[in-house]
């Protein structure tokens, strides 16, 4: 047909087009919603509130049924490990999505593998030999239990076409009968989707009035969000642009105007614990007057085996600064590392005299768990030309990497100090003064401290005592990051400097923990007291708080009212970005009278554009 001038003939195939990508992203949404719905109703059945972890593999064997899956005895080892303790609500949904419920199709199939002569049915005998002798072996009183079911059984044979039906009917029964009993029970409908921990509302900041808009965006950046299921187009959203550019203060670290500045510097590691924990170094500052100062912490480049990629450069990094006052205990927030100049996080400003806490933090937005798979199992003893046991070279580099990483002070040497934090991190003890003094009698030490070689002796020592276990080397090296490869995948060593004009600052590391409370509240207070507040729509005692600093996004949601609330949050919006719970769309749960951190985000890919797109919904 010929085209009209000045009429667009396009316009309702555009529309028709448009029409169905909307009804397409609208089922999308439901068939999520339905997903966390099932979710939730399988987690609650067995536990009492999805903030609640499940603590053994019983228990997620039971909650995995309760969602219509029959976990193996191999899928339950997958997810359960011997280093497991607990798993929450999101690592829930998680596996759930990675264990698809087997369809119909797939049953037949299998059966029909056995089933030679596709005649429909299997002789008990046959069953017996398959499921007693093959893959998660049964015992035999269980395959009792199968072929004495009336209902697909006759003549010494089972109907699996008949066997399938009710094994598919009472899955769905049973997910039906858990979604049931969520709709039908108020107390657990009012419950949260997450497992953030709770953080007491204890900064003091007059609260913004809810604003009627839906939608504000944040000068070059700013978010957090919530979560559970709902359309990506209802709600609250927040969006931050930043370009590949906008993160850098090029000011921060000028050489000539702290030339002369007093220094004091230290290592640290941030450690990924098995249940995905991060754990770091905590540090002790003094400053004997008031001074200007300069505070930077940035990913450490240690030496690596030549081919090998340093993961941990990438990983975002931060530090908060605590002023202690009467006790350890009451420490409050002075301000925190909100400056970047490519891989350095810096803060730069005024401290008065005393005694101050530097907490390392990280988003975890990088530093994770990860299923890549591994080359291959390094070797770390061989035998030499005199047939003696020695360290191969991989083993020896990597042993370098964590003298490197474990000398805090960085001059060559380790004190007592600072062997005991690499004691505490991989055995859980401490080498006591008489311990120390046998070190020094069979291994190089200068002034005391143990050198590299006495390091890579006192390694070989352990490794050959004949009353030792060698795989106590693995234990030692996963401890500190490192995988079977020999690469360190899971710890990221960092450096930190304290420059300060007037007087010279002394810089401790004191413990290796994890943030805790104390980190919580600092973050929670940083957001507050710089962040842009919104009002969640529809529910204006809950509050949005959003703040940029450097390369991170941090939200953190706060409730007011008397009630606890669920807040749905969904990223599906955002490019190129990374966040801190691992999921597009989740849930979270705030108590009464509570804030929390809700999610970190990052730049997927640091040198192009990102935008955080958050979308923030009530959960009725």
């Amino acid at each position: 047909m010929a085209s009209i001038p000045g009429i667009n003939t396009s316009l309702p195939a555009q529309r028709a087009s448009h029409l169905d990508n909307s009804q397409g992203k609208k089922s999308q949404d439901t068939e999520e919603a339905n997903f966390y719905m099932d979710c939730r109703a399988a987690y609650l059945t067995v536990l009492k509130s999805s903030l609640e972890n499940i603590k053994s593999r019983e228990q997620l064997s039971l909650v995995l049924q309760q969602a219509g899956r029959n976990p193996s005895q191999k899928t339950i080892n997958k997810y359960w490990t011997s280093q497991t303790t607990t798993l929450n609500f999101d690592d829930f949904c998680a596996i759930l999505k990675e264990e698809k419920p087997a369809t119909k199709t797939e049953l037949l199939e299998a059966f029909g593998k056995i089933d030679t002569e596709k005649t429909g049915y299997i002789l008990h005998d046959e069953l017996y030999k398959i499921l007693t002798t093959r893959g998660d072996k049964m015992t035999w009183d269980e395959v009792n239990t199968i072929t004495e079911q009336a209902d697909f059984n006759c003549s010494g044979k089972l109907d699996y076409n008949k066997f399938c039906a009710l094994y598919l009917g009472s899955r769905e029964q049973c997910c039906r009968a858990a979604r049931a009993r969520l709709q039908g029970d108020s107390r657990l409908r009012q419950q949260q989707l997450g497992n953030q921990t709770e953080t007491p509302s204890e900064v003091s900041k007059p609260s913004p009035k809810p604003s009627r808009k839906t939608e504000t965006r944040l000068p070059k950046g700013d978010s957090r969000a919530p979560a559970r299921p709902c359309s990506a187009h209802s709600g609250t959203t927040v969006t931050v642009t930043v370009s590949a550019t906008s993160t850098r203060d090029t000011n921060l670290l000028d050489p000539h105007t702290m030339k002369e500045w007093h220094c004091a510097q230290s290592k640290g590691c941030f450690y990924l614990e098995e249940d995905g924990e991060i754990i770091s170094h905590k540090y002790r500052l003094h400053l004997p007057q008031s001074s200007s100062v300069c505070v930077t912490i940035r990913p450490l480049n240690v030496p690596q085996v030549e081919g090998r990629s340093c993961h941990w450069l990438a990983v975002d990094t931060a530090l908060f600064i605590l002023k202690e006052n009467e006790t350890q205990e009451d420490l409050q927030l002075v301000s925190f590392t909100d400056l970047q100049d490519k891989e350095v996080c810096g803060w730069r400003g005024e401290l008065g005299p005393g005694l101050y806490w530097l907490l390392p933090f990280t988003t975890g937005c990088r530093l994770r768990k990860r299923k890549a798979p591994i080359p291959g199992e390094a070797e770390l003893l061989h035998r030499d030309e005199d047939g003696e046991l020695a360290l191969t070279e991989e083993f020896r580099a990597a042993l370098l990497d964590v003298f490197e990483t474990i000398d805090l002070d960085g001059n060559g040497l380790l004190s007592l100090e600072e062997y005991n934090f690499f004691e505490l991190r991989t055995s859980g003890e401490k080498c006591d003064e008489e311990a120390w003094a046998v070190c020094k009698e069979n291994f190089e030490m200068k002034r005391n401290e143990l050198t590299r070689q006495g390091f890579l002796d006192l390694t070989l020592m352990e490794a050959t005592d004949p009353e030792g276990d060698p795989r106590d080397l693995w234990v030692t090296l996963l401890a500190l990051g490192y995988n079977k490869a020999l690469e360190r995948t899971e710890a990221c060593p960092f450096g930190i400097a304290v420059l300060a004009e007037r007087c010279r600052p002394r810089l401790r590391a004191v413990c290796l923990e994890p943030g805790g409370p104390q980190l919580s509240r600092a973050l929670c207070s940083s957001v507050l007291c710089q962040g842009q507040p919104r009002a969640l729509q529809g529910a204006e005692h809950t509050l949005l708080h959003t703040l940029r600093a450097g390369r991170r996004v941090t939200s953190v949601i706060e409730n007011q009212s008397e009630n606890k609330v669920i807040v749905h949050v969904n990223n599906e919006q955002s490019k190129n970005c990374l966040n801190s719970r691992g999921l597009t769309v989740f849930a979270v749960e705030v108590a009464p009278k509570s804030m929390m951190v809700c999610q970190h985000v990052v730049p997927l890919k640091e040198q192009q554009e990102w935008v955080y797109s958050c979308v923030y919904s009530l959960v009725p």
